[in-house]
């Protein structure tokens, strides 16, 4: 009886055991239940007030010559490529590059052949041919000591210029931060820092005026569309265009909804009505195979476009190639200031 006794003791005991070991460990799982829901919480909470801190912080941006928004490893990085004694003689394969020597008041014995328009100043100087293939016995009779050419053409230019004795240097041109880039370089390297801060002057306080008109607004998301002679096509913020609306801190559908990678890339149209941008901007030319008419015409004979609120709300504008199909440091300001007008007014 005394055994029987003790067994039922030692199970009774067992069993409570068990059972508070079960619950510790039940009680131990909802704890970290609910430590790991917290701490997820509080990551998420702490990830969106960064994320809001951040676009307070950009809001309140104000660029100055001390801070001009220009990425400091690019700019030492594109300076580094120039001789070490300056060049007097400069022959130059891109407009861009050409306004900004005209800018800095560095005039060079060569110019490219473009339909792009040049400074006045430069009609007179030597062409040298296209951008993309210059003439190779022109160059040489003009005697430089420096080509300057696009980034974007670095490896066709030097398979062009293959054999050649020649100094060459590349900058960016492709956006509204490459000019201020690029710019700062020729300025800084030809020493002529008075010339460059003038120009850089009026484009910052541009910059810092659109940065004040969006304080406090909810722009709207938008579609960049450019024309060829067969197609239309959507543009990415790496265009010039694209770079524009990003610097005004309004969403393109291109980067943000259809995550496209290239400059331009076809348009999907199913894709584009399930993103429905509030506005669409529209870059044709004649001179390019685009013009406004045939636009209108893509759209009459596909009529997906009409599903659009930027159709249905009149938001579908069509856009100065002049202004905005080529980069110019010369109209970066104008560019700014017209492109705004679709989302700050």
């Amino acid at each position: 009886m005394k055994k029987l006794l003790v067994l039922l003791v030692v199970a009774a005991l067992t069993a409570m055991t068990a059972c508070s070991s079960t619950n510790t460990a039940d009680n131990q799982t909802k704890n970290e239940a609910v430590t790991n829901t917290a701490a997820n919480e509080t990551k998420e909470a702490n990830a969106a007030n960064t994320t809001e801190a951040a676009k307070t912080a950009d809001a309140g941006k104000e660029y100055s010559l001390e801070n001009d928004g220009v990425d400091e490893a690019l700019f030492n990085e594109a300076l580094s490529q120039f001789p070490a004694t300056v060049p007097q003689r400069i022959v130059t394969t891109s407009v861009p590059l050409t306004e900004m020597l005209y800018l800095l008041g560095i005039t060079p014995v060569g110019v490219p052949t473009s339909t792009n328009p040049i400074p006045a100043d430069f009609e007179s100087i030597d062409k040298i041919g296209s951008p993309m293939a210059p003439d190779l016995e022109v160059v040489t009779k003009l005697e430089p000591d420096l080509l300057l050419g696009a980034e974007s053409l670095r490896s066709t230019l030097d398979k062009t210029l293959e054999g050649m004795d020649l100094q060459k240097a590349y900058l960016r041109t492709e956006s509204f931060e490459d000019l201020k880039l690029s710019l700062k370089v020729l300025g800084t390297y030809f020493n002529k820092k008075d010339e460059m801060n003038a120009a850089l002057s009026k484009i910052l306080d541009k910059e810092n005026e659109l940065s004040k008109l969006a304080e406090g607004k909810e722009l709207p998301s938008v579609m960049l569309v450019i024309g060829t002679s067969d197609s239309f096509m959507v543009m990415s913020e790496k265009s010039y265009l694209g770079s524009l609306v990003k610097k005004l801190g309004a969403d393109n559908i291109a980067t943000s909804v259809l995550k496209v990678t290239d400059t331009y890339s076809p348009i999907n149209m199913e894709n584009v009505v399930a993103a429905d941008p509030d506005v669409i901007l529209v870059l044709a030319s004649g001179d390019h195979g685009a013009t406004k008419d045939k636009f209108k015409k893509e759209i009459e004979k596909n009529e997906t476009w009409t599903k659009l609120s930027a159709y249905k709300n009149d938001k579908i504008q069509i856009l100065d190639y002049s202004v905005f199909g080529v980069t110019s440091i010369i109209n970066a300001e104008t560019a700014l200031t017209e492109i705004a007008k679709y989302f700050y007014e």
